[in-house]
C-alpha cells in the first residue's frame, strides 16, 4: 500500500508498504480521507524526534472497515467511521470516567495517551490502509469522508475547550478567538452553534478574517495596536469570559491575558512555543482575578460523538482542500508556505 512516512527526522516520503495486520480487539480500515495539519508539518520540518523513523502520519482519518478482530463485534465490514486521535489505555480511573485524554497510564505527567501518526509505534491514516483499536471508532454514516476526517482534530480540539467553558459562555458573555485559520474557523462555527456568547475573531491576515465576517460579531486585525482597546471597550472594560488562542506564540498568548475577564479563562490551543508569565505579585499582575490558563490536549470519545452529531445536522462546514495521496507533500508545501486557508485532506485511490 501506499503511505506517507517519516524516513528520519525532518524527512517524509510516499512509501511502498505491506497492508497492515490487525490485533483481537482491532479494526482494519480502508482510509477514505486523511487530514493535513499543522503537527504533520512540524514533524517534516524537526530535526527533533517527534517518532521514530518509519512512522506513518496522518491523526485525522476517515475510513471504511475492511476486517475486524476476532474479540470485535461492535463493527461490521462496510462501517463507515473516525478514529478518535487518543487511544487511552480505557480502564483507569480518567478513561472509566469519560476524560480519555488524561489518561493515566501514559509513562509519565507529561505525556500524553498514544496518538496516531504522532507517538511512538502507532501509525496514522496517511495511507492505503491502517490499523486502529474497535474502542477508538465513531460511526459517521453518510458524511462526507473528507468532512468527517477533519472533524477528528480541527473541529475536536476547539469543541473540548469551548465544551469544557460553557457555564461561561451563557448569552450576553464574549468569546475571543485569536487566529481565524483551519481551527479558529471552526471554534467559530462550534461557538455559533452549541452558545448564545458575542464572538471577536482576530486574524493578520484580511483574507482569513473575510472568511468569517459574516459569523462574528467583530472581526479585528491581530496586529492593530488598538485592538485590545476595542475588545475592552466591548465588554464595557470587564474583558472575555473566554479567550480561545489558536495560534499560541508570545504576542497572542499576552494579548490573551490582556483582555480575558476576572474569573475568565483563556485556552492555549495553538502550539507555536509560546510563553507566559505568571506572576503572584499584586502590583504586576498578569491576569486577572481568577482568570485561569490552561492548555487543554484534544478532546474525549464523548466530545467526538457530540461533534460528528454537529456535523451531520449541518451545523460544521469547513473549507476543504482534497489532494490525491500522492500528491501528499504537494499538500505539505502548500500548508507550511500559509497558503492553505481552509483544510488539506489526503484522498487515498
Amino acid at each position: 500500500m501506499k503511505a506517507v512516512q517519516l524516513v528520519k527526522p525532518g524527512a517524509l516520503e510516499l512509501a511502498d508498504l505491506a497492508t497492515p495486520a490487525i490485533g483481537d480487539s482491532d479494526v482494519l480500515l480502508r482510509v477514505l480521507a486523511a487530514g493535513v495539519c499543522q503537527t504533520d508539518v512540524h514533524m517534516r520540518r524537526t530535526t527533533e524526534v517527534w517518532a521514530p523513523s518509519g512512522t506513518v502520519l496522518g491523526h485525522e482519518s476517515c475510513g471504511q472497515v475492511v476486517e475486524v478482530g476476532a474479540g470485535v463485534s461492535n463493527w461490521q465490514p462496510g462501517d463507515t467511521v473516525v478514529v478518535h486521535p487518543v487511544w487511552s489505555c480505557g480502564g483507569c480511573p480518567a478513561c472509566v470516567a469519560g476524560r480519555q485524554n488524561a489518561c493515566m497510564r501514559t509513562g509519565g505527567r507529561m505525556i500524553p495517551a498514544p496518538t496516531p501518526g504522532v507517538s511512538a509505534g502507532v501509525h496514522g491514516g496517511m495511507a492505503e490502509y491502517m490499523v486502529a483499536p474497535a474502542a477508538a471508532l465513531v460511526g459517521v454514516g453518510d458524511l462526507d469522508p473528507a468532512l468527517a476526517a477533519t472533524l477528528t482534530d480541527a473541529a475536536l480540539t476547539p469543541y473540548h475547550s469551548i465544551r469544557r467553558t460553557q457555564d461561561l459562555l451563557v448569552p450576553g458573555a464574549t468569546a475571543v478567538v485569536i487566529g481565524a485559520g483551519g481551527l479558529g474557523r471552526m471554534a467559530v462555527q462550534i461557538l455559533r452553534a452549541i452558545t448564545a456568547a458575542r464572538v471577536i475573531v482576530l486574524d493578520v491576515l484580511d483574507e482569513a478574517l473575510d472568511a468569517v465576517r459574516d459569523q462574528v460579531d467583530v472581526a479585528l486585525r491581530a496586529d492593530d495596536p488598538e485592538a485590545a482597546e476595542v475588545v475592552l471597550k466591548a465588554t464595557s472594560g470587564y474583558g472575555a469570559e473566554v479567550v480561545f488562542d489558536l495560534v499560541g506564540n508570545d504576542r497572542t498568548l499576552a494579548f490573551a491575558a490582556g483582555v480575558v475577564a476576572p474569573y475568565g479563562a483563556v485556552r492555549a490551543i495553538g502550539l507555536s512555543e509560546g510563553t507566559f508569565a505568571f506572576e503572584t505579585s499584586q502590583g504586576a499582575m498578569s491576569l486577572p482575578w481568577g482568570a485561569t490558563v490552561t492548555r487543554p490536549y484534544s478532546g474525549t470519545l464523548q466530545d467526538l460523538v457530540e461533534v460528528v452529531g454537529l456535523a451531520r445536522a449541518g451545523l460544521l462546514r469547513p473549507e476543504i482542500h482534497r489532494f490525491p495521496l500522492d500528491r501528499a507533500l504537494s499538500a505539505f508545501d502548500e500548508l507550511e508556505a500559509g497558503r492553505m486557508r481552509g483544510r488539506a485532506v489526503l484522498i487515498p485511490g
